[in-house]
C-alpha cells in the first residue's frame, strides 16, 4: 500500500506503507503451540497457561477468546491461524491489567493503610488565578474514581451566605449547594468506597452552622458521623462503603492577609507552611460534630509536626515543599507517622497554571492523600492515573507492607537508603505498535511523510529503582517495529510504576506526542500483552496500542543478593532520559549491559528532595 503526501501544487512524495504483522518471535511461538498452521482450543489453553502465566484459565476462558475473535470476523472453525492468533494478542481481551476490574485487596484495614485518589481545588476548571469555578470538574473527577474532593468555602460579598471559590484570586464563584449535589449524585457511580469531602473553610461560626445544615440535609444517611472508638484508629474503607466523610483543613485568613499586604512569594510560601490549624473550640458545634477526619496542627513546625498523638488520629496537611524538606532528613519518621495518621500533600502556591508535582515523593513515604489538580495534564498526572488503575480502579490502593511495618530491627522504611537490595527483575520487550493511522489524520505528525515513532519506557519508584530507556526511531512508518528489550532490577517493586510514552521524532521541532500509559507494577500480568495508549488527558485511544512482553523474575536464594548497583539488559522501549520526557526527573546510576549495537545508558541518581 502506498501513501502520498502533497509537497506543493506540482510535486508529491509517495511512501510504501507496510501493514501490522507479527514478528518472527511471535511466529515461532505460534508454530510451537499449533499444528499444521492451526491452533486448537486445547493448544490455546496450553499457550495462555505456559506463556501468559494465566494458571486459572480453563476451557471456558479459551472459548471466550474464540468467541471474541468470531465476533470480530477473524475466526475459523478448525482453529486459529497466525493472523487470528496475532489479532488475539493485540485485542483488549489481552490487557496487561486484570480484566475483571474487581477489588481484590484487603479493604478491612484502617483508612491510614491506603493511598486515596485525591483532588486539589476540585471545583476549578483551569488555572489557579482566573479560571471558572464549576461543578463539572467535580463530576469528572468522581467519575474517574477520585475519592477525595476539596472545596474552598468563603463568605459572599454581603457576608450572609457561603460560596465556593479560590480566595485572593480572580476565579469565579460557584454555589455550595450545587457542589454538594454534584458530590451526592456522582460519589458512588464508579466506586462504592467512601468519598472524603475536605472543606477549607474561611467562615465565622454562623456560616459554619449554615454549612452544617446544608451538608446534613444534602447527604442525609450517607454522611458518616465519627464515634469515640474512631478517634484512636480510623475505620476501614469496607466499613465506610457508600459513606461520605467530612474533613477540615486549616484556614488561610492570615495567609491571605499577609499576601494582600505585599509579602513576597517566598514569604507567602513560608507563611502558608507555618499556619496553625483551626482551634476546634471556636467552631460551631453543629459543624464540628460532622467532622469525621480532624485536621491536626503544625504548631511545632518542622521539628515536632510528626510527633503524633497516641490518644487520637489526625490528618496533617503540608505542601510539597515542606514534604521535600522533611524527606531529606526524616524520611523514616514520615513513614512512621503515616502508619496511624493521614498525611495530605498539596501543590505549592506558585503552581498558578494548575501543574502538578511528583506524587511518588509522597507515596514512598506513606502519604495517603497526594492532592492533584485533576483539570491539568502531564507526566505526573499520568502517574497518578496509573497508580489508581490498581485494585479495580476503586480509588483506594493498599499501601505495601514495607510502609506498614517497622522492619526486623525496629527501623522504619527509608526510601532514600542506599542499602536496599534487589528483590526482582522486570523484563519488558516492545515488539511493535499499531492504530495511529486510525486515530490520527495522515498529516497529523509530519506534513510530508509518515511518522517517525520511538517509544520510551521507564520505572518510576524509589530513587534507586527510577530509570528510563528509549528505543531506536522507526522512520516513515505508521506501524513501527522495534523488537527491543530492557531489564529493570527493582528493590521495591510494590511502589513501582511502569511508564511508557510514544512520540514522533522531529529533527527541527519539538517531538510530537503519540500516546502514553502508566501501569502499576503490582497488577501487570506476565506474558505478551496489548498495551493500549492514552491521550494527554488520560483518555484511552480507540486503536493505538503496543505489543509488549512482560517477565517478572524474583530474586532467588542463589542470586547475588549483595549486588546494589542495577544491572540493566536490553528490554523494550526508549533508552534516553526518563519515562515521559521528564527533564528534571533523573534515574539512578546504572551501567547497563546491552545487546550488540545498543549504546549503554547512564543516568544520575535523583536527589531525595527533588520532585
Amino acid at each position: 500500500m502506498k501513501v502520498t503526501f502533497k509537497v506543493c501544487f506540482c510535486c508529491a512524495r509517495s511512501f510504501k506503507v507496510k501493514s501490522s504483522e507479527p514478528s518472527q518471535e511471535i511466529k515461532t511461538l505460534f508454530d510451537n503451540y499449533s499444528q499444521n498452521g492451526r491452533m486448537s482450543e486445547d493448544e490455546m489453553l496450553r499457550f495462555v497457561i505456559q506463556v501468559q502465566g494465566e494458571t486459572h484459565a480453563d476451557s471456558n476462558y479459551v472459548k471466550d477468546i474464540f468467541n471474541m475473535l468470531k465476533h470480530h470476523g477473524v475466526f475459523h472453525p478448525r482453529g486459529l491461524h497466525l493472523e487470528e492468533f496475532y489479532r488475539y494478542l493485540l485485542s483488549d481481551f489481552n490487557s496487561p491489567l486484570p480484566l475483571s476490574g474487581k477489588v481484590w485487596q484487603d479493604m478491612n484495614q484502617p483508612l491510614s493503610h491506603y493511598f486515596l485518589y485525591t483532588g486539589h481545588n476540585s471545583y476549578l476548571s483551569g488555572n489557579q488565578l482566573n479560571s471558572r469555578s464549576s461543578t463539572e470538574p467535580i463530576v469528572r473527577a468522581l467519575r474517574r474514581g477520585v475519592r477525595v474532593i476539596e472545596l474552598d468555602l468563603w463568605p459572599n460579598s454581603s457576608g450572609t451566605n457561603v460560596e465556593v471559590r479560590h480566595g485572593g484570586t480572580l476565579t469565579s464563584t460557584e454555589d455550595l449547594q450545587k457542589c454538594l449535589y454534584a458530590v451526592k449524585e456522582n460519589a458512588f457511580e464508579v466506586s462504592e468506597y467512601p468519598v472524603v469531602l475536605t472543606l477549607e473553610d474561611h467562615l465565622n461560626p454562623d456560616l459554619q452552622k449554615k454549612v452544617a445544615k446544608m451538608v446534613s440535609k444534602t447527604f442525609g444517611g450517607t454522611l458518616f458521623r465519627c464515634r469515640d472508638e474512631h478517634k484512636k484508629c480510623f475505620p476501614s474503607p469496607e466499613a465506610l462503603k457508600n459513606k461520605i466523610l467530612m474533613s477540615t483543613k486549616p484556614p488561610k485568613e492570615y495567609l491571605q492577609t499577609h499576601i494582600s499586604q505585599g509579602a513576597t512569594t517566598a514569604e507567602s510560601i513560608n507563611t502558608e507552611e507555618l499556619i496553625q490549624d483551626e482551634d476546634e473550640k471556636t467552631v460551631a458545634v453543629e459543624y464540628r460534630d460532622l467532622i469525621s477526619i480532624h485536621a491536626g496542627n503544625r504548631k511545632g513546625g518542622l521539628k515536632n509536626c510528626l510527633n503524633g498523638d497516641p490518644s487520637r488520629v489526625i490528618r496533617l496537611s503540608m505542601s510539597e515543599q515542606w514534604l521535600e524538606t522533611l524527606a531529606k532528613t526524616r524520611g523514616p519518621d514520615i513513614v512512621k507517622f503515616t502508619q496511624r495518621n493521614i498525611l495530605r500533600i498539596f501543590p505549592k502556591a506558585t503552581r498558578f497554571d494548575s501543574s502538578n508535582y511528583d506524587p511518588l515523593v509522597g507515596w514512598i513515604h506513606g502519604a495517603q492523600m497526594v492532592a492533584f489538580n485533576m483539570q491539568s495534564h502531564g507526566k505526573f498526572l499520568w502517574m497518578m492515573q496509573g497508580m489508581f488503575k490498581a485494585n479495580g480502579g476503586c480509588g483506594y490502593v493498599k499501601k505495601p507492607d514495607v510502609l506498614l511495618s517497622n522492619g526486623s530491627v525496629g527501623k522504619f522504611f527509608d526510601p532514600y537508603s542506599q542499602d536496599l537490595q534487589i528483590k526482582t527483575t522486570l523484563k519488558v520487550k516492545i515488539y511493535n505498535g499499531e492504530g495511529w493511522n486510525l486515530d490520527f489524520s495522515q498529516d497529523h505528525f509530519d506534513r510530508y511523510s509518515p511518522p517517525d515513532f520511538y517509544a520510551r519506557v521507564g520505572i518510576a519508584g524509589i530513587p534507586l529503582d527510577t530509570i528510563s530507556y528509549r528505543t531506536e526511531t522507526d522512520t516513515d512508518e505508521w506501524f513501527p517495529v522495534w523488537n527491543e528489550e530492557f531489564e529493570f532490577p527493582l528493590r521495591v517493586p510494590e511502589l513501582a510504576l511502569l511508564c511508557i510514552t510514544v512520540k514522533d521524532h522531529d529533527k527541527n521541532t519539538q517531538n510530537d506526542f503519540a500516546g502514553q500509559t502508566c501501569l502499576p507494577l503490582s497488577e501487570i500480568r506476565p506474558g505478551i500483552r496489548a498495551v493500549r495508549l492514552h491521550d494527554r488527558l488520560g483518555d484511552v485511544f480507540k486503536h493505538a496500542r503496543l505489543l509488549v512482553r512482560f517477565v517478572l523474575e524474583p530474586l532467588t536464594s542463589s542470586s547475588p543478593s549483595s549486588v546494589s548497583v542495577p544491572v540493566v539488559v536490553k528490554i523494550g522501549i526508549e533508552r534516553r532520559s526518563l519515562i515521559v520526557n521528564v527533564k528534571d526527573y533523573d534515574g539512578p546510576s546504572a551501567n547497563p549491559k546491552h545487546n550488540p549495537g545498543t549504546p549503554p545508558v547512564t543516568t544520575s541518581q535523583r536527589s531525595p528532595g527533588r520532585g
